[in-house]
């Protein structure tokens, strides 16, 4: 399951990227609008939870809050176009999606929560890697445009090694979760279960 969500998680990055790059900037009047909506909307939606009790309770609020900060990150990009602004909605994101999966993963126990909540935080430090390789080569492609042939290539340089640094902090993350799984196995067969697991991430 894990690697299909961080599959998703690239994808998802790209797409916030590509949106922000097309983004056209609010007027003063709509941003101000626009928080009033937002904090409106989340003082309704914390009400909403009071009904619930346990841990639907807490499930509710932090979708309410991850909502929130996802709606005020969109505000921002939306007001002030910038590679950092789309770094901060994926991040927002980010965080969002994880506070609730793991309030979900509060459904279990023993091993399995284990796995859940590792496998929720390797989605979310994937998507923050992408997010700050896309970044990166946003940042690095507009200094390209506008440079020269030496400044092209140094550019270049920047994207593959952000790209670098985004693969390396996946496959750790990815590791991760690979070793907490191994943790339901006992002597021989745990032993194999971490061999692979080492010799799937490259580690020694």
């Amino acid at each position: 399951m894990i690697n299909l969500n961080i599959k998703t998680v690239v994808i998802a990055v790209g797409l916030v990227f590509s949106a922000g790059a097309m983004a056209q900037a609010m007027t003063k009047t709509e941003y101000k609008a626009g928080k009033d909506t937002i904090a409106a909307e989340y003082k309704a939606a914390k009400s909403a939870c009071a009904s619930l009790s346990g841990n639907a309770s807490d499930v509710c609020k932090a979708e309410a809050k991850g909502k929130d900060k996802v709606a005020i990150a969109e505000l921002e990009s939306g007001y002030k176009p910038s590679a950092k602004n789309t770094y901060d909605l994926a991040a927002a994101k980010a965080d969002a999606n994880y506070a609730v999966a793991k309030e979900k993963c509060d459904d279990t126990s023993g091993n399995v929560k284990d796995v859940c909540v590792k496998e929720a935080k390797a989605v979310e430090t994937t998507a923050k890697a992408e997010a700050k390789a896309q970044m990166k080569t946003s940042d690095a492609n507009t200094t390209a445009n506008v440079a020269t042939t030496e400044a092209r290539t140094e550019a270049k340089m920047k994207t593959t090694e952000a790209r670098k640094d985004a693969t390396a902090t996946e496959n750790e993350a990815a590791y991760t979760v690979a070793k907490e799984k191994c943790d339901t196995f006992a002597g021989g067969a745990k032993d194999k279960c971490m061999d692979q697991a080492r010799a799937l991430h490259g580690k020694s």
